[in-house]
């Protein structure tokens, strides 16, 4: 007796990304789930409530709010030869996307980078010009242009100065930038200037800042600004340690809003969007939206800006503010040159 088989219906379809694994896995191209993310902070370290802060801050908010690799790292590099180390073993060891962060690390990806031409870099504050490397830069004229009119506009004697951190062409902008602002409101101010040092030991020597800034108060400044890194901490207690009852001393912060560290005594700050530029980055990096070449951030984009916040709001009068948010409105109109040949004098 002959027995009788169900008909079968049979489709064809393509081939699935899952059979074709099962017939050669060899030939299957997998991504990782989560791209891991690697950066190495410079000297001044995690902790110098500054710049490298502001870098390490983004790299937690994307590790702790985005899907990226569990491990994914943070290092820093206290010295060169562990620079140039670190940077080779994070290409070991697949890093998706390798953050540097600062002026004095870019010597050694201009290096190391054009040996590695898939690898993915992000320099922070300098510009490193190679095709797989983007460069996140700030205008920083932008911000010290702003520092230097809101020390002219609260200046009782006319006179405010500047802390620079390491001796350099970049520290150059600030200066002139912010002597140019002072100049824009009190054609007739006077802007002393000092610099921590010529090396990279510059960005973390509170000792020193601290001393420079103590002889500008005894000169008369009453408001000093710093763009000094972790240095910057000594600016602050110089300004604590010279203030009187009827003398009052103020020191402007940089970098990050550090208006909190000695609340009264920092007049505002001069903020810089380094969070925000690595969540961005690694946000377009998860979007397969990584895209390299120089990034500009300003006050138009949240990149630079004052810090006006429960720490500092009862130094400053209506007024004032109007006048500070006219100067920042004209800046981002570039209705206002950032240099001038009296900021040079």
């Amino acid at each position: 007796m002959k027995k009788i088989l169900p008909a079968i219906s049979v489709s064809v379809i393509p081939i699935s990304i899952y059979a074709k694994a099962l017939l050669d896995p060899k030939k299957v191209e997998t991504k990782p789930l989560a791209p891991k993310i690697c950066m190495i902070l410079d000297k001044a370290g995690k902790d110098d409530n500054s710049f490298n802060q502001e870098a390490y801050n983004g790299f937690e908010k994307a590790f702790k709010t985005l899907p990226v690799a569990k491990d994914s790292k943070v290092i820093e590099a206290k010295e060169d030869g562990q620079l140039n180390q670190s940077v080779r073993s994070f290409i070991k060891g697949k890093c998706s996307v390798i953050f540097s962060v600062g002026v004095n690390n870019a010597d050694a990806i201009k290096k190391i980078a054009p040996k590695y031409p898939d690898q993915k870099f992000v320099v922070i504050d300098t510009t490193v010009d190679y095709k797989n490397v983007r460069s996140v830069v700030f205008k920083d004229e932008q911000g010290a242009f702003l520092m230097g009119a809101i020390a002219a506009i609260k200046s009782q004697s006319g006179i405010v100065g500047m802390i620079g951190g390491m001796n350099i062409p970049l520290i150059h902008r600030f200066e002139t930038a912010y002597t140019a602002g002072a100049k824009h409101v009190n054609p007739k101010i006077k802007v002393m200037v000092g610099y921590v040092g010529v090396s990279v030991e510059a960005w973390n020597n509170p000792t020193k800042a601290q001393e420079l800034a103590l002889n500008q108060f005894n000169q008369g400044a009453d408001i000093i600004f710093h763009a000094a890194g972790g240095s910057g901490l000594g600016v602050f207690n110089a300004a604590e340690k010279a203030s009187k009852p009827n003398s009052k001393k103020y020191a402007i912060g940089c970098d990050s809003n550090q208006n909190w560290i000695k609340p009264g005594i920092i007049l505002t700050s001069m903020t810089k969007g380094v969070e925000k530029s690595v969540v961005d980055a690694v946000k377009e990096l998860i979007d397969d939206k990584f895209t390299t070449g120089t990034y500009s951030y300003s006050l138009s984009n949240e990149g630079i800006d004052w810090a006006y916040d429960k720490y500092n709001k009862n130094l400053f009068s209506e007024n004032e503010i109007k006048k500070i948010n006219e100067i920042k409105k004209e800046l981002v109109l570039d209705k206002i040159i950032t240099t001038s040949k009296e900021a040079k004098n």
